[in-house]
């Protein structure tokens, strides 16, 4: 049966936002569900951020990710050999991976080129979920994922802003958009 990996990530910001190049990856949240959303395995992990190793008072906040948290993490150079790993297992039965908007896959994208890794991933057919979702409900504007959850009638389950129960919520919504033929 194929599965599909749902990841989120948890990335270094300021009130306002900061442009994906000043983020750093802090939290990786990764879910492989089958096609009807049920977890078949999961990946979680801090990641210490180097260029910016002190985590603002709104990260903290948001994320509710400690600066101890990332102090005692390990740098993405050290833990995406681990997660490759981890998704080798999978790797025949990966159909894609999927994503609540287009930020976590630039975020990869730009981290791998800047720290020279390679991925899986890069080779794998990416699905913005949140965009699929909008075009799904015919939506003027996609939603945020708390929003989309409410829309489907479903409550966000466990703390926002952390990567791998935003990963499993987004997973939640795959059967409202995969019909059943897809599945």
């Amino acid at each position: 049966m194929p599965h599909w990996l749902v990841i989120d990530l948890e990335a270094t910001t300021d009130e306002g936002g900061w442009p994906v190049t000043e983020m750093e990856i802090i939290e990786i949240g990764a879910t492989l569900v089958d096609r009807k959303g049920r977890e078949v395995d999961h990946f979680q992990c801090f990641v210490r951020p180097l260029r910016r190793p002190l985590l603002t008072p709104f990260c903290r906040e948001l994320t509710h990710i400690t600066q101890a948290d990332v102090d005692a993490a390990r740098t993405l150079s050290e833990i995406w050999p681990s997660f490759e790993r981890w998704l080798g297992q999978h790797h025949s039965q990966l159909e894609g991976w999927i994503s609540w908007g287009d930020y976590d896959r630039q975020q990869l994208i730009q981290e791998w080129q800047r720290l020279q890794l390679d991925s899986v991933l890069s080779r794998t057919p990416h699905i913005n979920l949140k965009q699929r979702f909008a075009k799904a409900r015919r939506l003027e504007r996609p939603l945020g994922l708390n929003g989309a959850l409410q829309l489907a009638g479903l409550q966000f389950t466990g703390q926002q802003h952390r990567a791998l129960e935003d990963a499993r919520n987004t997973a939640r919504l795959l059967p409202q958009i995969f019909p059943p033929s897809e599945r």
